[in-house]
């Protein structure tokens, strides 16, 4: 190979003719890409507001308050399918004790007291 010194001023010349008289697409080519373009283009999907269940989640609480129905649904079928023999299992015999405290043990001669000076 032999080594050549390039003349690049005899290029510049056809570079700035170029330059002053950039090409343009004719109105024709312009028209065919637009109509590609367009054809090319998906159908726009309409947008869908939120469905039935998720409105009525959302004005219950959202996942929280509907986990919390859920909960209290399962055990009151829980409780209602198992039907204890006895209640005083499920509270320890402490709302069927047949105690009674009477806490003002002298109401009675109080009212008959009050009605005595009517």
């Amino acid at each position: 190979m032999t080594d050549r010194k390039h003349d690049d001023d005899g290029l510049e010349g056809f570079f700035s003719a170029a330059r002053a008289y950039p090409p343009e697409p004719s109105e024709a080519l312009l028209a065919r890409v637009l109509a590609d373009a367009e054809a090319a283009r998906p159908a726009p999907v309409p947008v869908r507001g939120p469905g039935l269940l998720s409105r009525i989640g959302d004005l219950l609480g959202g996942w929280q308050g509907l986990g919390g129905l859920a909960t209290a649904t399962v055990a009151g079928l829980w409780i209602g399918y198992a039907e204890l023999a006895d209640p005083d299992q499920l509270t320890g015999g402490l709302v069927g004790a047949s105690d009674v405290v009477d806490l003002l043990p002298q109401a009675e001669l109080f009212a008959l007291a009050m009605e005595m000076e009517e």
